[in-house]
């Protein structure tokens, strides 16, 4: 089991969340962006810098994680590919994507994409994050990650 971050987007709050529980479970980590970050301590996690250009990261994080894996990801498209393979995929604000809401996402995301396009709707994106979006997240990795690995160790 590893967990896999898709690291561009992602809130710092939710890297420092998912740091300290690789490091308490021991489940290695792997930071995935098209650009340089900050260093991470702890023989736990990796970083990958990928190069630049759309979905580059994605594909990574897409074509290496396993099913018995956790992706980590505010991209719609890139959870429909992990959930499309089997696997685990979390939002930054706690919610999974599962098989049956996963495509409700993405025809949500195409529409809004559309109506921005179209100049419909001005601006976009989601809420700034907040102290409930943390906590939910937390919650839902800590559940998530002590199911998965009940799983992993059932014969």
């Amino acid at each position: 089991m590893k967990i896999w971050i898709d690291a561009d987007a992602c809130p710092r709050v939710v890297k420092e969340i998912l740091f300290r529980a690789s490091s308490r479970l021991q489940v290695p980590l792997c930071l995935v962006a098209n650009r340089s970050m900050a260093k991470h301590g702890g023989p736990l996690v990796e970083t990958v810098v990928v190069a630049d250009g759309f979905d580059v990261a994605d594909d990574f994080i897409a074509e290496n994680a396993a099913p018995t894996d956790l992706v980590v990801t505010a991209d719609v498209p890139l959870a429909a590919r992990i959930v499309a393979k089997g696997g685990v995929a979390l939002d930054p604000r706690g919610e999974r994507y599962t098989e049956e809401s996963i495509g409700d996402r993405l025809a949500m995301r195409d529409l809004l994409s559309e109506l921005r396009d179209s100049g419909m709707i001005q601006g976009g994106g989601p809420a700034p994050f907040c102290l409930s979006d943390r906590n939910r997240f937390a919650s839902a990795l800590d559940s998530l990650l002590h199911q998965m690995l009940r799983g992993r160790r059932q014969p």
